[in-house]
Order: structure tokens, then sequence, then C-alpha cells
């Protein structure tokens, strides 16, 4: 599945995202298990609240980290956080 670049996109409501102590990193909870993300993916779904689409979190990253070029990899993380649920867009 594709993200639709017009549509918020929003963290699903059956996960959990979450500091884990024990990990020392966030962490995506759900019913069937957990998921550790690298710092940046964890940024990425930080952001995921249903208010951006796909442009404006990109531009909101790129400011944060003083960078551009960032559309692919984001694009790419994103389609594999909505085949995984992890996402949704409505």
């Amino acid at each position: 599945m594709a993200i639709n670049p017009e549509l918020p996109i929003k963290f699903s409501r059956t996960h959990r995202l979450q500091w884990e102590e024990a990990q020392q990193k966030d962490v995506i909870l759900y019913p069937e298990g957990m998921v550790e993300l690298n710092q940046s993916s964890a940024e990425i779904l930080k952001l995921c609240d249903g208010t951006r689409n796909l442009a404006q979190l990109i531009s909101e990253l790129e400011q944060k980290f003083n960078t551009s070029g960032l559309t692919n990899d984001i694009t790419a993380f994103l389609e594999v956080a909505i085949q995984n649920g992890w996402i949704n867009q409505n």
C-alpha cells in the first residue's frame, strides 16, 4: 500500500509508541509483541498524529534536523509502516 501524499498520517490506535527504558529506545507495542525502533523511525512516527500529510511531515523533519533530501527515505519508511499497520490514513 502506498502513502497518499494528500491525506494526514496517523499512528494506529491498536499500537502504542513509547520509550522503553529496558531497551533504551522507542518501541511500538501491540498485542502480539514489540518492535524496537531506531531514532529516525521513532522521530517520524512521533509526528504521525493525524494533523500532517506527507509533505508537512517531511518539511518538519528536514527543519528539525537542518537537512534536506529526506523525501525518499521517509516515504519508504512510511510505506513499510502502513503495510505493518503502525500508521493509517483516513
